[in-house]
């Protein structure tokens, strides 16, 4: 029992390298396309820019909700070794630091680009004021604590191990896409939030039941008793989703268009995270040397890969060539840096109990 447990860490922890790899392509994707939302932007002179435009949309629709629900899934063991106290201290050093790190000395340099010397720095970086990529931190540690009131409060989600249903899979479906479509009367797709820095505040109803998904996977034992099919099945449901309900929310308008696309982000969302949690456990879960290298950076290079994506986006800034060209060659570069600055990073002393 002990190996099989082990073994299905390493299969989240495997997912987990995975999704960070996605971010950093999401944010060259991002740089290279139509999208104006990053801190280099070169926007695309040819038709590829919009097939990056949809790697963009397609990632966004589910993979920062899966780092949700996988932060969830860590917590409540994590909660009950430790008890509340030490486990919010734990918490705050290891999310809180890397938070402030980054707004105090990272973004200045991934902003270095961007000031055109128009007015004094320091008011300059008082006046952009968000945490980039690490409004994701920002959001965990709000949840974290609300976690913990929770818990304090004598309560917790009871520990009982049984099979995820279809039927329940279906009421979490409609419900979150009942509460995206409502929320998005309030705040729009697009819409940016200031100061709290977050570029997607549409998703919060997605990121948060994502969470709490997480938190009740682990005590229900889900990830351990999905069956083997739920894979196959969770693409196929992607797939259906994308060819139906995509282009529903897409040619319609109004309420309609917004009722549409919620759906089909909360099947799709759903989906993947099912089709790819089952996908992993059953066929990558194991992890040699290097797995355990790509895995232990993982946090580090969510960090600090802004910092590698503007230095070499601005190197190549004179490149002339296509789009998908473009991005293809940023990716490859910045993926081995990526992880390569993020093992020295973690070889500062003292930086690995931390990162």
């Amino acid at each position: 029992m002990k190996t099989e447990t082990r073994t299905r860490l390493v299969a989240v922890d495997n997912l987990r390298v995975v999704l960070t790899a996605l971010v950093v392509v999401h944010h060259v994707a991002v740089t290279y396309g139509n999208i104006p939302a990053w801190y280099v932007f070169d926007k695309a002179r040819d038709g590829t820019g919009l097939a990056l435009d949809l790697l963009v949309m397609f990632n966004q629709a589910f993979f920062m909700g899966f780092f949700f629900l996988i932060s969830g899934f860590f917590t409540p063991r994590s909660y009950d070794r430790k008890g509340p106290g030490p486990f919010m201290r734990d918490r705050l050093k290891r999310l809180g630091i890397p938070l402030l790190a980054y707004l105090l000395f990272l973004r200045p340099v991934a902003l270095a680009g961007v000031y055109d010397g128009s007015m004094p720095y320091w008011h300059f970086y008082i006046g952009s004021w968000d945490p980039g990529p690490m409004w994701f931190v920002e959001v965990l540690l709000v949840l974290t604590g609300l976690y913990v009131l929770w818990r304090r409060s004598g309560r917790q989600i009871e520990e009982r191990r049984g099979m995820l249903t279809f039927r329940a899979i279906a009421l979490f479906v409609t419900g979150l896409t009942l509460a995206v479509f409502a929320w998005r009367f309030l705040v729009p797709v697009g819409q940016y939030w200031p100061v709290a820095g977050l570029p997607t505040p549409s998703y919060l109803p997605q990121y948060a039941s994502m969470y709490v998904l997480g938190l009740i996977a682990q005590r229900r034992g889900w990830f351990e008793t999905l069956p083997r099919s739920a894979a196959k099945y969770g693409f196929i449901a992607a797939g259906i989703a994308s060819a139906v309900l995509l282009p529903a929310g897409m040619w319609t308008s109004g309420w309609a268009a917004q009722l549409g696309t919620a759906a089909w982000e909360s099947v799709f969302a759903v989906s993947m995270v099912i089709a790819l949690s089952v996908w992993f456990r059953e066929r990558f879960d194991r992890q040699g040397p290097f797995g355990r290298f790509l895995a232990d950076q993982a946090f580090t290079v969510y960090i600090i890969h802004p910092l590698v994506l503007v230095g070499i986006s601005t190197l190549l800034s004179g490149l002339a060539a296509p789009a998908i060209a473009k991005f293809a060659l940023v990716a490859a570069l910045a993926l081995p840096i990526c992880w390569g600055l993020g093992y020295l990073v973690r070889s500062i002393p003292g930086a690995r109990r931390i990162l």
